[in-house]
């Protein structure tokens, strides 16, 4: 079981098939999703992966958040969550999972908090029929009727259906498709929609009623730089800076060096 990825909803738009067909997809935004965190069965007596996605202010970040982002070398990010994983599926903290973590094709399962839509009434929240239009109801066309019995048990009943609040809460859409991704702009284009207002995060994660492809890329798609395929770490800034610089540095003395010795030769020659 791998980990997922947090995204943000950026909105609906509709791209074109081969066939001509125009497919309605969600546009989701993966912004530097990283690996701030892992849990193991030996320490914490289960599994799971700590990820966070987007820049959070550091005035912002609590004292003891800070630590957190700060021993796992990262920047503050705006939103975390843990994702269960199996053992082989664990990943280094500070590791950057890529939006190809999921191929073309792929079915997924999409968690988000619905849009809220405040107080509904028994029709629009439950879908029921209402009352009849004309002989004798008056004023109660769109109420819900009876709720209770009659003596025994002389209550309403438990998870009754009737108005009350509606949306904002935890949804699941389960087997959306992948329609395609896009590495260097961190898009996802999932087919269908996906619980959520535009802006808000979702949870993107490998469809638990739908087998897993087996050319998706396990544990996960990392950024990678270098001969040697190593995972890049985010590290402080000025680390960062001094190592390309000072790298490009020792690089250019070196070919001065050999301009040197290739201009002296004839003059020793000479």
């Amino acid at each position: 079981m791998r980990s997922g990825i947090i995204a943000l909803k950026v909105g609906m738009t509709r791209v074109f098939a081969e066939d001509g067909r125009h497919v309605p997809v969600t546009v989701l935004k993966v912004d530097d999703c990283r690996v701030v965190g892992k849990k193991t069965e030996e320490t914490d007596g289960y599994n799971a992966v700590q990820v966070g996605v987007g820049i959070a202010k550091v005035k912002r970040t609590s004292k003891q958040m800070r630590g957190h982002f700060a021993k796992a070398q990262v920047e503050p990010k705006k939103k975390l969550t843990e994702f269960r994983v199996t053992a082989d599926a664990l990943l280094d903290v500070g590791s950057e999972i890529l939006v190809d973590h999921f191929i073309n094709g792929q079915k997924i399962d999409v968690i988000g908090t619905s849009i809220g839509k405040g107080f509904a009434g028994a029709m629009k929240r439950h879908n029921f029929h209402g009352l009849r239009a004309t002989h004798g109801v008056s004023v109660s066309h769109r109420s819900h009727g009876s709720t209770g019995n009659s003596q025994d048990p002389g209550r309403v009943w438990k998870g009754k259906k009737m108005a009350g609040h509606m949306g904002d809460r935890r949804v699941t859409t389960q087997n959306l498709k992948i329609h395609s991704t896009d590495v260097d702009a961190g898009v996802i284009l999932v087919e269908g929609a996906v619980p959520g207002s535009k802006g808000s995060y979702v949870l993107v994660q490998d469809a638990h009623k739908s087998p897993m492809p087996g050319d998706a890329p396990f544990p996960a798609s990392i950024r990678t730089g270098g001969s040697d395929g190593s995972a890049v770490l985010v590290a402080d800034s000025s680390e960062k800076n001094s190592g390309v610089v000072g790298g490009a540095g020792q690089q250019e003395t070196k070919v001065k060096n050999d301009r040197a010795d290739d201009t002296s030769t004839p003059e020793k020659e000479g």
